[in-house]
């Protein structure tokens, strides 16, 4: 690892200002991408802008027919939220899967859905119920959001201060993971609601993103056996030791239709 400097800032300005003062400085938040890659000598930032210490980046409320999430909010506090529980069920329980007890217990939803890793579990969840990014500059539609692998719409200097996730009348999350790493290796997710019907992909590909044959299909017909047809395209999607392209492809099918069931 590299030398640094370390701020600790107590407001998104402050934040702010701190990277706009230097572009080589990076946030951390949850540190589950950042430190791995500051480990391998991977990335070198000249300072780390500690967000765990800004209030505002946390707390979860709900805002009409939505529910919010500041950036800094951890995984264990989504599993546990009544208002997520209520309103998005989902959510709640894409959270209490997500790595182990300890990776909840530090994560947070900011630093995940902006490093945008592959094998992330956020990244479904807010393109598949169609949420709205919330930054220190503007607000970002998810479909506008992510853009490749480990990359988003997000700007030098820009940070991720909260999610609005619309609240669906329906969705459902399933995954299959490496039962070594527990990092996803094909998950969907599924929703009903204000956005329409949407399905996302996320582990199986460089990037997360939607299924347009399954959204189709479950826009006619509401059921499993309306995706279970549907093979999805294996041109382009991952390939390691762990399993093929193909193999990821076929679980696309097989999450999707568990999803659609935990959706009901």
């Amino acid at each position: 690892m590299y030398d640094f400097t370390y701020h600790k800032p107590t407001s998104v300005a402050d934040a702010v200002a701190l990277l706009a003062a230097d572009p080589d400085a990076k946030p951390i938040s949850g540190g589950h991408t950042l430190l791995p890659a500051l480990k391998h000598r991977l990335n070198k930032p000249s300072a780390l802008i500690d967000l765990s210490g800004i209030a505002e980046l946390k707390g979860i409320k709900r805002e009409g027919d939505a529910i919010v999430i500041g950036g800094m909010t951890r995984h264990a506090d989504v599993a546990t939220s009544a208002e997520v529980k209520a309103a998005i069920p989902v959510l709640a329980y894409m959270a209490t899967v997500i790595g182990d007890t300890q990776v909840r217990n530090r994560g947070t939803i900011g630093g995940s859905v902006a490093n945008n890793d592959p094998a992330a579990d956020y990244p479904a969840a807010v393109l598949g119920l169609g949420a709205t990014i919330i930054t220190s500059k503007r607000r970002i539609a998810a479909d506008e959001f992510f853009l490749g692998m480990f990359t988003t719409a997000l700007e030098e200097g820009e940070l991720l201060t909260g999610v609005s996730f619309p609240i669906p009348e329906k969705a459902g999350y399933a995954k299959m993971r490496n039962p070594a790493s527990r990092y996803v290796m094909a998950g969907a997710l599924v929703s009903k609601g204000p956005m329409g019907v949407r399905v996302a992909i996320n582990g199986a590909g460089p990037c997360v993103f939607r299924q347009a044959a399954m959204e189709a299909a479950l826009s006619s017909n509401w059921s499993a056996d309306a995706v279970a047809a549907i093979k999805q395209d294996a041109d382009g999607l991952n390939a390691d030791i762990h399993g093929s392209a193909e193999y990821r492809a076929h679980l696309v099918t097989v999450m999707a239709k568990r999803a659609v069931i935990n959706a009901g």
